[in-house]
């Protein structure tokens, strides 16, 4: 009986080391898949760079702070003169969900620690040079945050539409300059939009 169970303790190690091994494979041919994937889109994207479109993506990733920190500070404004209570709840709410999403953002950069890629690849050439870490990208989490959040609370398509557009145009731009690759801006842009939705009953306090 002892050796049966040896036996299958002997088996039951090799099926998990097995699987390990199997995991860590596919694992690492995924990454090295979609790390393809990135590094050839951010090459194509430097490759068609032209100076007046360099000049109105580098003009959209500056916007961001702007926008972000000008859509609740106007609806703050707006709601103490007009006296409107909902107006000063959606300040809070869009200004909370862009806050606790870029939050989250910088916790995720601490531990991921993914290099920049034009640290990665030294064939991709930025526009410039950005500090600190690339997955994901902080433009793209707030911005979609923002326009996630602006959209719920004023849901017409005069405001969702430009919303997204320029959220959208952010977060292109952080590739089109080379400082951040696709999954990184695709990454922030569900953690923006999530984080807002998760934080909608804001909007009712």
């Amino acid at each position: 009986m002892k050796h049966v169970n040896g036996t299958y303790q002997l088996w039951l190690i090799a099926v998990i080391q097995s699987f390990l091994v199997l995991f860590t494979a596919v694992t690492s041919f995924a990454q090295s898949q979609i790390q393809q994937f990135d590094d050839r889109i951010m090459l194509d994207l430097a490759a068609s760079r032209t100076p007046g479109q360099t000049e109105v993506m580098l003009f959209l990733s500056k916007s961001y702070k702007y926008v972000d920190v000008g859509v609740p500070a106007g609806l703050l404004v707006g709601g103490i003169i007009s006296n409107d209570k909902q107006m000063r709840q959606n300040a809070m709410y869009i200004a909370s969900s862009t806050a606790i999403s870029y939050g989250a953002m910088l916790l995720i950069k601490h531990l991921t620690k993914r290099p920049r890629p034009f640290v990665q690849n030294i064939n991709i050439v930025p526009v410039y040079r950005a500090s600190s870490t690339s997955f994901p990208s902080g433009h793209a989490t707030s911005t979609f945050s923002t326009a996630m959040a602006l959209s719920n609370a004023y849901p017409k398509w005069y405001v969702i539409a430009p919303s997204f557009l320029w959220a959208g145009s952010v977060a292109y731009s952080r590739m089109y300059l080379g400082v951040h690759y696709p999954t990184d801006v695709t990454t922030g842009a569900i953690l923006g939009t999530g984080t807002a939705l998760l934080l909608q009953p804001l909007k009712k306090l």
